[in-house]
This record gives structure tokens, sequence and C-alpha cells, in this order.
């Protein structure tokens, strides 16, 4: 085997496993300890991996987060379709939470039910939702985060302690055998939160948020009762979503009418 052979097959191990042992270099393609550490650090070198103590690891991924304006642009139509869908699942009368996500503000303009409220730290969900004539918004107080839009801090948390609801619509930027995560600390202690006041947890998440490992842990599977997204994500993921009884709905362009 050649070494850029070698190379893209431990590329492919570290990808399913994410790390690698020089021994299991040796191992697998019959080579010297030598030749392994001499394919790790010409990798190393070329920024693929970073080598460890006997071994090698895939770097952390450089995770763009664009501002909230700009991520509503760039958002796909399989999210807005996710969001359609949510709306779907209002029914009248409800008290639903709303937490700063894209996907879950395509869920509020498409809120068509009578008599709702919808308690949200988003200023732009806040907005839309003001907009409707069958709804009211409460907009929780608290800092905003100028980028991305969200109301946080203490006082955030302390207002909501005074609600419960019936649901919960939350957006996902993460997630993972090990649970929910987020980039923003700030915010996912408000989505902690919001778990706690709410009878149904409704996840939204598009089939590129798993996998993905953000910078904060909000929670496990174990608290989401719903998640609703465009493709169904692999099998180890579909049995962590059935141990934790995650039911899961999978959206398609059938599944909503204007």
């Amino acid at each position: 085997m050649f070494q850029e052979e070698r190379l893209n097959a431990i590329i492919e191990h570290l990808n399913q496993h994410q790390r690698i042992d020089i021994k299991d270099i040796c191992q697998q393609f019959n080579v010297s300890r030598d030749t392994a550490r001499r394919d790790l650090l010409k990798m190393e070198e070329s920024g693929l991996i970073i080598r460890t103590h006997g071994g090698a690891m895939l770097p952390t991924k450089e995770k763009a987060i664009y501002e909230y304006k700009e991520r509503l642009v760039r958002e796909s139509d399989e999210k807005r379709e996710i969001g359609h869908f949510a709306a779907s699942l209002v029914k009248n009368g409800d008290f639903i939470m709303m937490d700063a996500s894209t996907t879950v503000q395509f869920a509020a303009e498409h809120l068509s039910s009578e008599n709702i409220v919808v308690v949200t730290n988003s200023i732009d969900i806040a907005d839309v939702v003001s907009r409707k004539k069958s709804a009211r918004a409460i907009l929780l107080g608290g800092e905003l985060h100028p980028r991305h839009r969200f109301l946080f801090g203490q006082s955030t948390i302390n207002k909501l302690s005074d609600y419960y609801v019936d649901k919960l619509f939350l957006g996902a930027c993460g997630i993972t055998a090990e649970g929910l995560s987020y980039p923003q600390e700030e915010d996912g202690v408000v989505k902690r939160e919001m778990i706690k006041r709410a009878k149904q947890v409704i996840l939204l998440a598009d089939h590129t948020k798993f996998g993905e490992q953000m910078f904060y842990k909000i929670a496990g599977l174990e608290s989401v009762d719903l998640l609703i997204t465009n493709q169904k994500p692999n099998q180890e993921m579909m049995e962590k979503l059935a141990e934790h009884q995650v039911e899961l709905l999978v959206v398609s362009e059938e599944d909503y009418h204007d």
C-alpha cells in the first residue's frame, strides 16, 4: 500500500472512531512503528490530525456561526418545511414557548391557531407573533445579544420561572448520543430552563445537526419528547432516540400545505 492510500485509510478510521493508536496503524497496515510515526507527522504538518501520546485524533472543527439575520437568509427550504410542519401541531388555546432559532421562527410565521400565547426570548419571534390577531406574544426581559438577537441573563431566567406551557419549540445546533449542544452558553442556559417549563419538548432539526457537537451541552436526549427533521438519522442515532423514547417525525413537501 502506498503512503497516500494509507493516509486516506487512517483519515477514514478517524472519521469513524475519532482517534487511532500507533499500534493500530502497525497492525492494520503491516508497517513499523517508525513508518506509522512518519505517517502521523506528515498528516499533522498538513493540518489533518492532532498527534497525541501514542496516536492521533481529528482536530476540532471550527463552526462558523453567522449572525441571526444572515442565518435567516441562508437557511434551507428543508428548515422552512420543518418549521411549517411544527406550526401545524399547535392547537387552539395552546400556551407555547419558542427559543431564539431561525427554524423556530419559520414555525412562528406559520402559526394559525386561535387564542394562543407565545413566550419567547427572541425579539424577532416576538415581532412575528405580535402581528397575528389570534396570538399574544410575551417577550422575556434580559440582556440582548446583539449578533444573535436573543435575550439572556439572570432576569430572563427569573422571568421564565413564572411560566408553564403546553409545548416548547426548540431549535437545534448539535445532536449526538450525548444530547443537545449549542455554541453560546448564555443562550444554552435559557434553553435549559425552558425545557423545565414545558409539558412537551419539540425539537426542530434538519439532518445536518446530527453528529454535531457544540460548545455547551444543555440536556440529554431524554429531555426531548418529539424530534421533527427532514431525514432519518443513522441507525446508531435511531437506536439512541428509541432508547430515550423520543418520537421521530420526518417531514417532506407532502406533509404540509399553504
